[in-house]
């Protein structure tokens, strides 16, 4: 009996990869059971491609001035990747901004002070008045006692009644003046304590503008390459741009050491850990490879675009030796890590299939086909690594035996569709 040609549009050989060919048994044209595959321990090698750019191990970072007390704007700055010597202006903050807040600070104070004087003069007339007030009253009193009409041989009731009113009356008008001495000198110091208050914030205002003006400039703290730092956007600074006291601009690498950052695609990262070797090949010196390994993978995917929902791990890749008359930071690298690579027993992705919730291969039994569960290990394009329920020799169907042979190419392909998760 002989396989209908229609029939074989999933099962097409040109699916297999050619590595895989010295595996096939018998021919899927001539033959009455499946075409198969024989199991056997071969290599088995996984890699995938980054890109990113060289950085420095260590670096000195050049932080915006912390005497600054607000955003400082920059006015000048030296270009990414310049030299710059030992105290070298890299940075200059415009002073526009730190100037005006002077001048208002200073006629602040001006007007605080103008205040000031005003109301202690105030204060002072009317600590004078309420004073002859006061005096006058204790006269007024003094001399309604002297006269006061008691006797009252000499006085009618009536008289010596409105004598006693009327030294009462000059006690409490004494008293009145008295407190209300009291009271408005309390008020006088509290007015003069505010004022006091806006006095020194204009001088607070004066001494921050002063420290600004004084901390406009950052300079090289020693030797080296200017390398900018870029801000979430990816912009590196630029004139007319914001910094905050503390921020880092820009740092001076050490040269002699470099490491590469490099970003690998979420759905490639499978088995990224440190310690994976690693080749990395310069943008502008492609001819020359360089052997480097992982030395750290961030926990979390992030996309590397605003925008962009493509997700990537970051990877620092350490090298065994830094060419530093060609390896500079900020230089664009490729680089090719291997994720997988042994000997061991290998199959056509095509050969597993999902049955019932299990990841299965059928292998030949000596009379047919049987279902055998396995485990999957690492995957690539074509090839999928058997971890579990094979041994070298097996001899594997390359589509499902129990579904019925006349059927449409397309019901052979879904057939022959790798399960989820078949890889890594």
């Amino acid at each position: 009996m002989k396989w209908p040609l229609r029939s074989l549009g999933a099962l097409s050989l040109l699916a297999v990869p050619a590595a895989l060919w010295s595996g096939l048994v018998g021919s899927p044209l001539g033959d009455v059971e499946p075409p198969s595959f024989v199991v056997r321990f071969e290599p088995f090698l996984r890699k995938a491609g980054a890109n990113g750019n060289l950085r420095a191990v260590k670096s000195t970072p050049l932080v915006a001035p912390i005497d600054a007390d607000t955003a400082l704007k920059i006015s000048w700055l030296l270009p990414d990747g310049s030299k710059a010597a030992k105290g070298e202006v890299v940075v200059r903050f415009d002073p526009t901004d730190f100037q005006k807040q002077l001048e208002d600070g200073k006629s602040d104070r001006s007007a605080a002070d103008a205040k000031i004087e005003k109301e202690q003069t105030l204060v002072e007339t009317a600590e004078r008045g309420r004073g002859r007030s006061a005096g006058l009253s204790q006269a007024e009193l003094e001399k309604t006692r002297e006269f006061q009409s008691k006797d009252a041989e000499i006085f009618s009731r009536n008289q010596i009644i409105e004598s006693e009113i009327d030294e009462t009356l000059s006690t409490a008008k004494m008293t009145h003046d008295t407190e209300a001495q009291t009271i408005e000198s309390s008020l006088s110091k509290s007015k003069l304590d505010l004022l006091s208050i806006e006095r020194r914030k204009a001088d607070l205002v004066v001494a921050q503008a002063k420290k600004g003006l004084q901390a406009l400039e950052i300079r090289a703290v020693h030797d080296g390459v200017v390398v900018f730092v870029p801000d979430w956007r990816g912009n590196l600074p630029h004139v007319g741009d914001s910094v905050w006291p503390g921020q880092t601009v820009a740092t001076l690498p050490l040269l002699d050491e470099m490491e590469a950052e490099v970003f690998v695609l979420e759905a490639d990262a499978g088995g990224l850990k440190a310690g994976k070797a690693a080749t990395v090949v310069l943008e502008a010196h492609p001819e020359v490879e360089y052997p480097a390994t992982i030395k750290s993978v961030d926990t979390l995917a992030k996309p590397r675009v605003r925008g962009v929902p493509t997700q990537y791990f970051a990877v620092t890749l350490e090298f065994e030796r830094t060419e530093k008359s060609v390896m500079k930071p900020g230089a664009r690298v490729h680089a090719t890590i291997v994720l997988d690579q042994e000997t061991t027993l290998v199959a056509p992705r095509l050969a597993v299939f999902e049955d019932h919730g299990k990841t299965v291969v059928y292998r030949w039994n000596g009379d047919r086909f049987a279902a055998v569960p396995v485990k999957l290990g690492a995957s690539s394009p074509g090839r999928v690594v058997i971890a579990e329920g094979l041994n070298e020799g097996d001899r594997i169907a390359l589509r499902d035996p129990t579904r019925a042979l006349a059927g449409s190419a397309a019901d052979d392909e879904s057939a022959a569709t790798a399960p989820k998760g078949a890889g890594r």
